[in-house]
């Protein structure tokens, strides 16, 4: 297995991205002289809230956690070819993994993994895993599929059985897959005990069966991971990882220059141009399963009037702010699926920029210029907050040049940012999102390798049971979903997200405005880094520096 995890490493490697910047190596052609062997350090915008998968709530701590535990199954670097992790196999309905009905999942587990204490991991695990995830006095961010389990039989040590209260065709990518909320699995031993799990001490000073151990994290200052030298699918190559907040991209990208940092976690959009300037840094670009939005809440007034949510689209020149913020690293987005997704669907509402158009669907929906040209209805001046995270620098620039364009049409503005690690935060940890106090927000969504995204559209969805931060609900939609998630067959699954498509550009509660490309400026020194479609450290056991 590990042969082929390998060989398909190398392919995408070739294939699945694009490299810029200069690659010049010291001399002889050895490593740079600021490189420190071994040991590989990392910048990132967010400060990590918790080292526990299961409460994790941002791409960082996602990146972290894939450093010290493992999911049962990944996927390779294209997304496209999934990859048996603490399974032996991937459960498949032609090798009888996935019963007929598919309401039957079973997974045969690896024999040869341990914990980074040494215990033996088993089926035991899974199924507490699952309990935990199930049990409502934990602050998860989402449960989305794996409330479709019924039950988990452990019929043997490496055995595990799910019994599902549907079918799910998607269960494998979301059940300790690469799901759009992937959780990774905890060790039973060392947790089951505990009622809930929000502020255990393991929280902070973690063991998984990851490649990486935990050694030491000093809050606001470093975190330090060692090998796993007993890793099931071979010995880390790096001696040592050590990842730094710095919650300024300007700082990153100063340090990145001075090589005091050998990668820079997910630069955003606004970099691009420097980056292909530098000398002796690699900039990889990827595509992700991922797109910028804004999302509204359609529970604050005027925002519960679908006409005021359009009118605000057409206002906005996604062009403008692409070819001004991105410098041809993204793509305009009409919808949330990226056209290379076998679901993405053409069938589907468009807003061009046209500011005569919004100001007449405002008109429609009762909003008048006054004198000064700001627009009221009933003697109220229309005034909302639009909110992003302040580490990212593209987004603090989208959010000014947005300001602006609403301003345009008549709608007051106000900017609020705030630190990643609050505004991403489980609805327990006082998140601003999952709690709803926003109007607008900027922010990007990292979804899994299947097209499900009933975690941020379908009325059961509201946090802290999803990610449907606006609060959004179509009993129409929830159909479509249904549709699409109760169905193996591709035509049939691809027929209900056109469906799909259609009513979320109608309605718009979350809608999209660029595709982005994943930047993700490196060391050249930096060997085997292969991002997948959804976390970075998928294979990070062969990372070499």
């Amino acid at each position: 297995m590990r042969h082929i995890a390998v060989a398909v490493l190398s392919a995408a490697v070739l294939a699945g991205c694009t490299k810029v910047g200069s690659q010049n190596l010291g001399a002889g052609g050895g490593r740079h002289p600021w490189t420190q062997p071994g040991v590989l350090r990392i910048g990132a915008q967010t400060e990590a809230n918790t080292l526990n998968p299961l409460l994790s709530g941002n791409t960082t701590e996602a990146m972290i956690d894939r450093l010290m535990f493992d999911p049962l199954v990944s996927v390779d670097a294209s997304g496209k070819r999934e990859v048996p992790v603490l399974a032996a196999v991937v459960p498949t309905l032609e090798n009888g993994g996935i019963s007929s009905d598919g309401l039957t999942i079973t997974y045969q587990l690896r024999h040869d993994v341990l914990w980074h204490d040494g215990v033996v991991f088993t089926s035991r695990d899974v199924a507490f895993t699952w309990r935990a995830i199930m049990n409502p006095n934990n602050n998860l961010g989402s449960r989305t599929g794996y409330e479709l389990v019924r039950s988990v039989d452990t019929p043997d040590p490496y055995t595990v059985v799910f019994h599902m209260k549907q079918r799910f065709s998607p269960a494998v990518n979301t059940i300790f897959g690469e799901s759009d909320s992937p959780y990774a699995i905890l060790p039973e031993h060392l947790l089951g005990r505990y009622p809930n799990i929000n502020s255990v001490a393991f929280n902070s000073s973690p063991v998984g069966t990851g490649p990486f151990k935990f050694k030491e994290w000093l809050r606001g200052d470093h975190l330090t991971l060692v090998p796993n030298d007993r890793y099931f699918l071979g010995a880390p190559a790096l001696r040592k990882i050590v990842i730094r907040p710095i919650s300024d991209e300007n700082t990153e990208l100063s340090q990145l220059r001075t090589h005091e940092i050998d990668w820079q976690f997910e630069a955003s959009q606004d970099e691009y141009n420097v980056l292909r300037t530098l000398t002796d840094v690699k900039t990889i670009l990827t595509d992700h399963f991922e797109f910028e939005r804004i999302e509204i809440n359609t529970k604050h007034p005027p925002l519960d009037d679908v006409r005021v949510r359009r009118a605000i689209l057409y206002a906005i020149d996604r062009r403008k702010l692409v070819d001004s913020l991105t410098y041809g690293s993204a793509q305009v987005a009409d919808e949330d699926l990226p056209p290379f997704m076998w679901a993405h669907s053409d069938d589907v509402t468009r807003y061009p920029y046209d500011l005569a158009k919004a100001r007449q669907l405002m008109a429609v929906a009762g909003w008048l210029p006054a004198r000064d040209g700001m627009l009221h209805k009933n003697g109220r001046r229309l005034t909302l907050e639009l909110t992003t995270n302040n580490s990212n620098a593209t987004r603090r620039l989208a959010v000014v040049q947005v300001q602006a364009m609403l301003h345009e049409l008549g709608i007051e503005v106000g900017i609020k940012e705030y630190l990643g690690s609050l505004l991403y935060a489980t609805m327990g940890q006082g998140g601003i999102l999952q709690n709803g106090r926003f109007d607008l927000a900027w922010t990007g969504w990292i979804a899994g390798v299947d097209p499900d995204q009933s975690s941020l559209y379908m009325c059961s969805a509201w946090p802290p049971n999803g990610n449907n931060d606006p609060r959004y609900c179509n009993p129409a939609l929830d159909a479509a979903e249904e549709e699409a998630l109760t169905h193996f067959d591709t035509p049939t699954r691809k027929a209900a997200y056109a469906k799909i498509e259609a009513i979320l550009t109608r309605d718009v509660p979350m809608p999209a405005i660029w595709w982005p490309r994943l930047l993700q400026p490196i060391n050249p020194d930096f060997k085997n880094f292969a991002p997948n479609p959804v976390v970075e450290s998928w294979n990070a056991y062969q990372w070499a520096i």
